[in-house]
């Protein structure tokens, strides 16, 4: 049998070659639905009850209506609105324009059409929804045959207001929450997606508050939303600290480039620190490794991290490998020898009988 020795010499080796992270990683799922605060501080509150099959794998069609669609093609997609006020609500539905503008998914005022959301229908134009109540609505969105090959964005809202002005004036309160709509529309297969992160800065905010700013650009030919985490390790005194979430309104069309922002605890120290910043644009995962260290100075940006290279990691992935097979070996070899003793001392053992 091994040593323990050697046992935890191997398992260290597998731990480490297990946890070792990898490029392309994905990063954690957002949540599922968008909520807003009505002028009674109850919550309003929609979410999708469908997702296609073909898309469970795509943390954002869980949470938006995703898809690509020929030309002169019709589907549906229910949702459902709900609300936990203690009194009655009634909610207006209808769809609306939007677009991606500066890397962010812009709404146009109030109902306000664009192309897509002539294309899309409700079964029902309002929900009287009862005290925490909650009612089921069908979208069918009916795309012309003639439609061109483009992606096109909308929103699908479901609206509150208040009965009367608000307590700043003559101007009653709205609120509205939505689902948004990414349909590429064109012949054949969807269009790839995927995006590359770019130069990585740490900065303090005028408060002193650590902050990392990734710069992330669309390589693929459908837009993406963009979220993920950033871990600290091997910092001063061998602190860890995180992980932190990315901001959640980075959104780029094909070709556009953004900043994804993380703000982390205020009282990290300066560092240098190691590390992993793991993004995620739907279905497509990518991870930045590297050393930062934070400026001292309220208000000012450090110089941009050291980031480690595809080769770099792929030599030290290859090294946990070949330490992998040689404790593997060296078990294998002291098993071997064991039983060669053991059976010579049978041999021995039957020439003296």
């Amino acid at each position: 049998m091994p040593s323990p020795l050697l046992r935890r010499l191997v398992s260290a080796a597998l731990l480490a070659l297990l946890s070792h992270p990898m490029i392309g990683a994905p990063a954690s799922a957002g949540t599922g639905h968008r909520e807003a605060r009505p002028a009674d501080e109850a919550f309003l509150g929609i979410r999708l009850l469908e997702i296609p099959a073909n898309r469970m794998d795509d943390p954002r069609s869980h949470a938006f209506i995703v898809d690509h669609v020929n030309p002169g093609t019709t589907f549906t997609r229910r949702f459902e609105v709900y609300s936990t006020s203690a009194k009655p609500q009634h909610v207006r539905l209808y769809a609306g324009a939007a677009d991606i503008r500066g890397a962010r998914f812009t709404f146009a005022p109030g109902r306000t059409p664009n192309e897509l959301s002539s294309w899309i229908t409700l079964n029902r134009p309002a929900a009287d929804l009862p005290a925490h109540g909650s009612a089921p609505v069908k979208a069918t969105i009916a795309v012309p045959a003639w439609a061109t090959k483009a992606e096109r964005y909308a929103v699908i809202w479901a609206e509150v207001s208040s009965a009367g002005p608000g307590p700043e004036g003559n101007v009653a309160l709205v609120n509205r929450v939505g689902i948004r709509v990414y349909l590429d529309v064109g012949p054949g297969g969807e269009p790839p997606s995927d995006f590359r992160i770019g130069k990585i800065v740490p900065q303090r905010t005028g408060d002193g508050q650590p902050k990392v700013v990734a710069t992330v650009a669309n390589t693929g030919r459908r837009a993406i939303d963009v979220e993920g985490q950033l871990t600290l390790s091997a910092g001063p005194s061998s602190l860890s600290a995180g992980p932190f979430p990315t901001d959640r309104d980075t959104t780029l069309a094909p070709g556009e480039q953004g900043e994804v922002t993380v703000l982390l605890g205020k009282v990290l120290p300066d560092g240098p620190w190691k590390f992993r910043l793991a993004l995620r644009g739907g279905r497509i995962g990518h991870t930045a490794t590297g050393t930062l260290t934070f400026p001292a100075k309220p208000g000012s940006w450090g110089p941009p991290a050291s980031l480690d290279s595809p080769l770099t990691l792929a030599l030290s992935l290859t090294g946990l490998v070949a330490l992998v097979a040689v404790v593997i070996l060296l078990i294998g070899l002291r098993r071997l020898r064991a039983r060669q003793r053991i059976q010579a001392a049978g041999h021995l053992h039957g020439d003296l009988v």
